[in-house]
């Protein structure tokens, strides 16, 4: 399919046509093996040993598991399975996390088999500021022992190649909150950004090739992953929260380079909300996350 159009309005067509694909469905299964449970546990520099067959997970963590297992011929030049192995066939060339609106109503357990149920809800052609994109947004349901523990709404945007020798449009920068109520730093080390790729099985290129993600995607520098920025947000907010964690929604809004050092940062939290947000060394913000929770 092509990754360019003569005219907006072919774009919008191109993209109405995969309406049949909406309301399909897949389900991913998994063992949430104890195994997997230490890597993630040591990729975000906790207690090796801190959840044990059993045990409950943070609230947060299903998303690094039920990872799409695809044939390595069935893989892409960018990285990603090829149009219409796993997602819609939607034809343009990029894609990237947005966004997502998660409620929690309970938790995965270390070794107690899961899975997870994902429905396409919406894709949505716009014409913005950066160009010509397509929204997806699927829909997936997490279920471990016949109970729902997860609701994730989760924002793909696909785009188009930049021309050649032309860098990557993204938004303007728009100032971070100036007074938060507590700050931490995050270096997006490379070897950070490589084992939560290994752990969730993403093998996008941006994230590791930097002659892929400088030459064909318009970059400057290989680009971190946006489901780590979400999950580093919620491991520097939670502790400072006074109860149970029952949603949050987040927002991507400009890219993170790997071998960045951020500011993570948040509000008080009160009236079971609180707000966190990511600002980078120019103090532009990154990404911004609104938390729920219960006493």
């Amino acid at each position: 399919m092509a990754d360019r159009y003569d005219s907006d309005e072919a774009f919008i067509e191109a993209i109405e046509a995969l309406a049949p694909h909406i309301g399909t469905e897949r389900v991913a299964e998994d063992d949430i093996s104890p195994v997997t449970v230490r890597r993630i546990a040591g990729m975000l520099d906790h207690d090796l040993d801190a959840f044990p067959n059993g045990a409950a997970l943070p609230p947060h963590w299903f998303g690094m598991f039920f990872a799409d297992a695809t044939r390595q011929s069935d893989i892409g030049p960018d990285g990603h399975p090829n149009k219409g192995v796993v997602l819609p066939p939607i034809p343009l060339p990029r894609r990237m996390g947005a966004g997502r609106r998660v409620t929690i109503n309970g938790t995965l357990r270390a070794g107690v088999p899961a899975r997870r149920i994902t429905e396409v809800v919406t894709i949505a052609p716009k014409i913005g500021r950066t160009g010509r994109i397509a929204i997806l947004t699927l829909r997936n349901k997490i279920e471990t022992g016949g109970e729902v523990v997860a609701i994730d709404e989760f924002d793909a945007i696909y785009r188009e190649m930049p021309a050649p020798g032309e860098k990557s449009r993204i938004t303007p920068p728009t100032p971070a909150p100036d007074s938060p109520a507590w700050s931490v730093e995050m270096t997006f080390s490379p070897t950070v950004v490589f084992r939560y790729s290994a752990i969730t099985w993403n093998a996008h290129r941006i994230h590791y090739d930097a002659d892929y993600a400088r030459e064909e995607e318009g970059y400057p520098a290989t680009v971190q992953n946006g489901g780590l920025t979400m999950t580093v947000m919620l491991e520097a907010a939670l502790p400072r929260l006074t109860g149970k964690l029952t949603g949050f929604s987040a927002r991507l809004t400009r890219p993170i380079y790997v071998g960045d050092t951020v500011s993570i940062q948040g509000g008080a939290g009160e009236d079971g909300l609180a707000t966190c947000w990511i600002a980078d060394k120019d103090g532009a913000m990154c990404a911004t996350m609104d938390l729920e929770f219960a006493g």
